[in-house]
């Protein structure tokens, strides 16, 4: 796929899922700019915009920034923070912090790239199966999610006649810094890697997936392989919604 006239913009390219998808656009021969609080931690030729998705004058500068001498093409979202904790052992301030990171920045995001996408485009954004189910302990994180799924719907349906596609990505575990630090807080006597096995072990595949795995899915929605799809919802979970917890 040869994709060197396109123009991407990755919200949270910096590290994981969201560099992952840089590499693999600019390997294919992509312009890629990414927008984070974080430079990357690799050197790439992709441009580096620094923007905290909490401040709204910042996403849209850094969609100015990736617009400057070609429409946008193709938009990620894949910004996010997990905080643990019920809805009533989360407090109002981590609560919002999440919903600001992960649902409240996806919207400014699409909002200021949306009208930059002037020859129609593709936009992905970076959910979770914790939209669909969850475990314990999750709530503020579960909830963003489940507004990533609902706004990449309505987008999809609102933006259509641009032909502009939407469509979202629901990971299972992925081997990110995020699902690490998560590991390390959780991993007690076992070890950051011994925990990562055994959230990999709750997967039928048998282990967390790499981050590539998931830019693969990424970088083929954007592409016209996906023409007709919109509005979609794909799980790259390792089979883990599709079985049930009960065992023989």
């Amino acid at each position: 796929m040869d994709l060197q006239s396109k123009n991407a913009l990755i919200f949270g390219g910096a590290s994981g899922i969201g560099w992952a998808t840089a590499k693999a656009l600019m390997a294919l021969g992509a312009e890629v700019a990414i927008a984070d609080v974080r430079t990357p931690s690799e050197s790439s030729g992709a441009q580096y915009i620094p923007c905290d998705v909490r401040d709204e004058v910042q996403v849209s500068e850094a969609v100015r920034r990736a617009t400057e001498s070609r429409p946008l093409d193709w938009l990620v979202y894949s910004t996010g923070i997990q905080q643990y904790g019920s809805v009533v052992s989360t407090t109002v301030e981590e609560y919002d912090l999440v919903q600001a990171i992960n649902a409240r920045g996806a919207f400014l995001a699409c909002r200021a790239a949306i009208p930059a996408m002037r020859n129609g485009g593709a936009i992905v954004l970076v959910s979770s199966v914790q939209a669909l189910a969850c475990q314990e302990g999750v709530a503020a994180y579960a909830a963003s999610k489940g507004t990533l799924e609902a706004l990449t719907r309505a987008m999809a349906v609102d933006h259509a006649k641009e032909n502009i596609r939407v469509n979202a990505v629901l990971p299972g575990t992925v081997d990110t810094p995020m699902v690490r630090s998560s590991a390390e807080r959780f991993s007690g006597v076992d070890g950051l890697e011994q925990t990562l096995q055994q959230w990999g072990d709750d997967h039928p595949l048998g282990r967390v997936a790499h981050a590539d795995e998931i830019a693969n899915l990424i970088t083929f929605l954007l592409g016209e392989k996906a023409s007709f799809i919109t509005g979609a919802s794909y799980r790259a979970d390792g089979g883990l919604l599709a079985q049930l917890a009960v065992r023989l």
